[in-house]
């Protein structure tokens, strides 16, 4: 019984390891990848999908300084911050409507597409397998949950290096923790205005078409 326990925890750590890595590529890489490839092509369309998409994820960002802050609802944040990416490539009825006008043959248009539904079905991987640590939404500091910690360890050495160079100071977990909740406030700050008069004005119209259509 022990044994079976032990490998079980062995593979939701490898889980969950592998859902940050596939993270980091389908979150980061391979939209910084389009979004270049776009402004190259200057598709206004995909350009500013990528645009509202990067405002967006500044969320996971936030919630990986939470994580190495040791902030206890670290992980709801996270996984509210991979759903609200999800939505913010497929909510836009202009941006669709385009999307659906370009062929298979257009590069640009056919890759963005399919990274959407990856995303779609990275962030639904990534609820699930919180949804198995269940208890970790509220007590990210319990021990069985270190391992949605250790993931953030590699952002965490990039952040001590660049607080280090830009201040000449350490950069700590409370520092992290600070940083993350001031960020968060900033963002919900921002999230509301957007709600109250963006939406209301412009509904599910991104209006990227305002400068003219490619």
């Amino acid at each position: 019984m022990y044994s079976d326990e032990k490998v079980l925890n062995v593979l939701n750590q490898l889980s969950v390891w592998l859902s940050f890595q596939l993270s980091i590529i389908f979150l980061i890489g391979i939209p910084i990848a389009l979004s270049l490839w776009s402004i190259k092509k200057r598709n206004k369309a995909i350009n500013k999908l990528f645009s509202i998409y990067w405002k967006i994820s500044l969320l996971f960002f936030i919630s990986l300084l939470l994580l190495i802050g040791k902030y206890n609802y670290a992980l709801i944040i996270t996984n509210i911050s991979t759903l609200l990416m999800t939505v913010s490539v497929w909510f836009w009825n202009d941006i669709n409507d385009e999307l659906k006008e370009y062929d298979f043959s257009y590069l640009l248009a056919t890759t963005t597409k399919v990274w959407r539904w990856s995303l779609t079905f990275l962030s639904l991987n990534f609820l699930i397998q919180s949804l198995l640590n269940f208890r970790c939404f509220s007590l990210i500091n319990n021990a069985a949950c270190e391992i949605w910690l250790t993931p953030s360890s590699n952002f965490y050495m990039i952040m001590k290096n660049l607080f280090n160079f830009f201040f000449g100071a350490n950069f700590t977990l409370p520092i992290a923790k600070f940083l993350g909740l001031f960020s968060l406030l900033i963002y919900i700050l921002g999230l509301i205005q957007w709600s109250i008069i963006k939406l209301p004005k412009n509904g599910r119209n991104s209006c990227f078409y305002e400068n003219g259509r490619n």
